[in-house]
């Protein structure tokens, strides 16, 4: 019986299976990166505010503490956003005429709030409570990086449940003394997992990674 097909057909055969599977492989590997990415987790990306609030020259270069804006963080699952009035403390007596804080004074002189964008968004069906995270000693630079050197504020950590469970099954990494929550600044010392076993036991920390923790 006469051959039907030419012996280069087996290799052409081979070739193609070989390009389908390493086109599949690559093409996960670019839905991994893409979905790892700033495009999809925003971090790094400055979102755009009604007015361009520095952290760096509030906190760094005034010396204004987080609880002074977020006046809710140590009681609330929620950090908290402060009142225009708040603002209006410092600046109904400096800058008083700077043309972009005209936003935050029509805020004061209307009583309608400012719009802020949202820079770490969860979504409804995740849980978190920024007290109970403060109460256990987990500092605010741990989630939210280096706030007090950013001019414009982003994202560091793409929240997703990874990156939180890798912290939840180990927090002897990142638990530190209360009193150093709110120190932007703070470096954990060399023997950081000895402290972090010994403020676990004093605090109470468990290691929670239950799905009913952060979906409720």
């Amino acid at each position: 019986m006469a051959q039907i097909f030419h012996r280069s057909a087996n290799s052409l055969a081979n070739i193609t299976i070989a390009a389908v599977v390493l086109g599949i492989g690559g093409l996960l590997w670019a839905s991994y990166r893409i979905d790892q990415g700033s495009y999809i987790t925003d971090v790094g990306i400055a979102r755009q505010q009604p007015v361009p609030f520095s952290h760096k020259h509030h906190v760094t270069d005034d010396g204004i503490d987080c609880r002074y804006c977020h006046t809710s963080v140590e009681v609330s699952p929620f950090a908290g956003l402060p009142p225009t009035a708040t603002c209006m403390n410092c600046h109904s007596q400096i800058w008083t005429n700077a043309e972009m804080l005209e936003p935050v004074r029509a805020s004061y002189r209307t009583g309608q709030s400012l719009q802020w964008t949202r820079v770490y968004d969860l979504p409804d069906f995740v849980y978190f409570n920024h007290s109970i995270h403060v109460y256990k000693g987990i500092g605010c630079s741990t989630c939210h990086g280096r706030v007090d050197l950013m001019p414009l504020t982003y994202k560091v950590n793409t929240l997703y449940m990874q990156w939180c469970v890798e912290c939840h099954r180990n927090p002897a990494k990142y638990v530190r003394p209360r009193e150093e929550v709110f120190n932007m600044t703070y470096q954990a010392p060399g023997n950081q997992m000895e402290l972090g076993r010994r403020l676990m036991a004093e605090y109470k920390v468990q290691s929670l990674t239950d799905c009913v923790t952060c979906h409720r």
